[in-house]
């Protein structure tokens, strides 16, 4: 008589959007047998594609478009999905988790994927209806009802969620005004100039931009009416769509006494503070930085995957990260150190009338930084310039004509 199989472990998973399911699907490429896997999701769904809600607002595409596995999906590769249903307690003695509706599972592995939560200002106002976030499937449906029914938007925020919210909502109609505090748009990703030719050309699309501008109150009684500034003055609003960051949401990790500091913090393998959990993605902190673009989080996916699965000799490295957008048909890139400090030099080429500007910053005959608005061809050499730390010496005076130019000439 043959003994008994030993039993699976089990892998509960706390979150099902990008992160958590790209570690999962990393975890059985490596070791498909290892686990029983159960997932809780706070969403009523699959895990989709957060990124690609823009195009959806913009009405480019449709919901069965992003999503990254349907619900058939689970079921086709043995995985137990409660959506809807997120956990709300985890006992890490016992070693199980219980969700809202009170389902409880043992877990022998953990994994934390919880992402972040918007950053609503909390000025009068804010809680009304018709002040939103731009961060799910149920803030599109919102905006898009919106849309049908109002005519006046703000979107407060100029980073790149912001200006997708504001492309978006134009695309569907409404009248559009984008606040944002700081002087330029996309502080982050652009310097001066280049987010002033980026406000230019929203404008000529037909959004209004108003930077270096507070918002003081959220006015309404029972629904938004207006938004008031710091100035005294207002401007009509029937949506309010907050665009003013995130934040990593770790109310769970901290109810369960982890170590968290802004993030839950992680180590090299993305292994918290307690070894039968990890965690990965908006929610985690390593070695002080919090991650919010795909590439780093996707490299974090595959360590975590790893040494879940086992064959665990993957150590995640932070690295330098560039950053490609297309925002409302402009398109943009940046890399490293793009505002230069003292040592740096600038190298620029502006072409108003072709609306393109390109900024190199340069330091010892090294390229520290870029900023490429309206042609990004060579975006991707002038950052492996960044990261390889070549010396461009021999071609600084083509440097600004692309990578065809200097290599032909070297």
């Amino acid at each position: 008589m043959n003994p008994p199989l030993p039993r699976r472990q089990s892998l509960v998973v706390v979150g099902n959007g990008m992160a958590g399911m790209r570690t999962v699907e990393e975890t059985m490429k490596l070791s498909p047998l290892m686990y029983d896997i159960t997932v809780f999701g706070a969403e009523p769904h699959g895990n989709y594609n957060r990124i690609l809600l823009s195009p959806v607002l913009a009405g480019e595409k449709k919901l069965e478009d992003i999503m990254l596995h349907t619900r058939q999906w689970y079921v086709d590769n043995d995985i137990t999905l409660y959506a809807g249903d997120p956990v709300v307690f985890i006992d890490r003695k016992r070693r199980y988790v219980r969700s809202r509706s009170g389902v409880e599972v043992f877990y022998d592995r953990l994994l934390l994927a919880t992402g972040s939560t918007p950053f609503i200002i909390p000025v009068p106002g804010h809680q009304l209806p018709g002040v939103i976030a731009f961060r799910d499937i149920a803030d599109v449906e919102t905006m898009l009802t919106a849309a049908r029914n109002h005519r006046h938007a703000v979107v407060i925020g100029g980073g790149l969620l912001g200006l997708e919210a504001a492309n978006g909502l134009l695309r569907q109609g409404m009248d559009v005004t984008v606040v944002h505090v700081g002087d330029n748009l996309m502080d982050r990703q652009l310097d001066k100039p280049a987010a002033d030719l980026l406000r230019k050309a929203l404008e000529t699309k037909g959004l209004r931009v108003l930077v270096a501008t507070h918002t003081s109150e959220i006015v309404g009684r029972n629904a938004v009416t207006a938004v008031r500034f710091a100035d005294g003055s207002e401007i009509p609003a029937d949506l309010v769509v907050m665009t003013a960051g995130v934040r990593p949401n770790i109310a769970l990790a901290q109810q369960a006494g982890l170590h968290c500091e802004r993030a839950i913090v992680v180590d090299d393998t993305l292994q918290t503070y307690d070894p039968r959990i990890y965690a990965v993605g908006e929610c985690v902190q390593h070695r002080q930085a919090t991650f919010g673009l795909v590439a780093p989080i996707w490299e974090q996916a595959r360590v975590c995957g790893a040494h879940l699965a086992g064959t665990g000799h993957r150590r995640y490295a932070q690295q330098a990260t560039a950053t490609k957008l297309k925002v409302t048909g402009v398109d943009l890139y940046s890399a490293g150190d793009f505002i230069g400090s003292s040592g740096t030099e600038d190298l620029v080429l502006r072409d108003p009338r072709r609306g393109i500007y390109k900024r190199l910053v340069v330091r010892d005959n090294q390229v520290v930084g870029a900023v490429l608005y309206g042609d990004v061809k060579d975006g991707p050499w002038y950052f492996e310039l960044i990261q390889k730390k070549i010396d461009i010496s021999s071609w600084r005076h083509h440097l600004l004509f692309g990578e065809a130019l200097c290599t032909s000439t070297a």
